[in-house]
């Protein structure tokens, strides 16, 4: 894990420093967790594909470092195969998602919201914060709010004022997906190793076999490991942008 040196980069990691937050570079710098020292981490994605795609990598690193990953779905993938059903849809689309989280070792939850037809309001806020709440996240990881779908974006606000309202405070960090064709403006505050990880991150995206996996790959996702491996010097890697937090300059972009 590694961080460009510059003073803005510096100031985020100070700043949630003194909140007393957990960081990721932090996490993934220490030792193998024991028992006691296990951590939450939650992360909230607007479709089955998304979180595997997008972090996957990560998810898998922390996992085998001993931590807790959940992983929630804001919605069942119901609009995402061409000529099925919403109902039949959603039922394979769950499944491969629960394969998917199989091959990570990390536990799924469903939100209940469809695909296409995100809202964000305070019903919806207070559902996914509940189940964000039972979760007790010390770090949590959604969509980057700038994005061409819709969904995307509403995970991302929805995780945002989940964030914002908690009374147990967590760190926030979002990553990117599609980079360019969907993800737009992003640029990483963090990087993760994800060498030793990449390959259980694509067979956790080839479970997701209803939604063309090399065409996943395809739209840009191989080219991003190599480029964000690129930028930290290593083989394959993941970027993400982290929350600074309120009163500290909101967004680090």
């Amino acid at each position: 894990m590694s961080s460009t040196f510059n003073s803005r980069r510096a100031f985020v990691k100070n700043s949630a420093a003194g909140l007393g937050l957990l960081s990721l570079p932090t996490l993934l710098n220490a030792s193998p967790a024991s028992q006691s020292e296990k951590k939450k981490i939650v992360c909230v994605g607007g479709h089955p594909d998304d979180p595997e795609s997008g972090c996957g990598g990560t998810l898998a690193k922390l996992v085998n470092m001993g931590h807790e990953v959940t992983i929630i779905y804001l919605t069942t993938g119901e609009a995402g195969i061409p000529g099925t059903s919403h109902d039949d849809a959603a039922r394979i689309r769950k499944q491969e998602a629960i394969n998917a989280c199989k091959v990570l070792n990390t536990k799924p939850v469903f939100a209940g919201q469809i695909d296409g037809d995100t809202v964000v309001s305070n019903e919806t806020l207070k559902h996914l914060q509940n189940l964000v709440a039972v979760e007790k996240p010390d770090i949590v990881f959604t969509h980057w709010p700038i994005d061409s779908h819709k969904d995307h974006q509403c995970a991302s606000l929805l995780t945002i004022q989940i964030w914002v309202r908690s009374e147990t405070k967590f760190s926030l960090y979002f990553f990117e997906v599609c980079a360019g064709e969907q993800t737009m403006g992003f640029r990483p505050t963090d990087f993760v190793d994800i060498t030793d990880t990449q390959e259980q991150k694509r067979k956790a995206v080839y479970c997701h076999t209803s939604q063309d996996p090399p065409g996943i790959y395809g739209c840009g996702h191989a080219s991003m490991e190599d480029f964000r491996g690129r930028e930290l010097g290593v083989k394959a890697g993941e970027g993400f942008i982290r929350m600074t937090g309120k009163g500290m300059g909101g967004f680090s972009v």
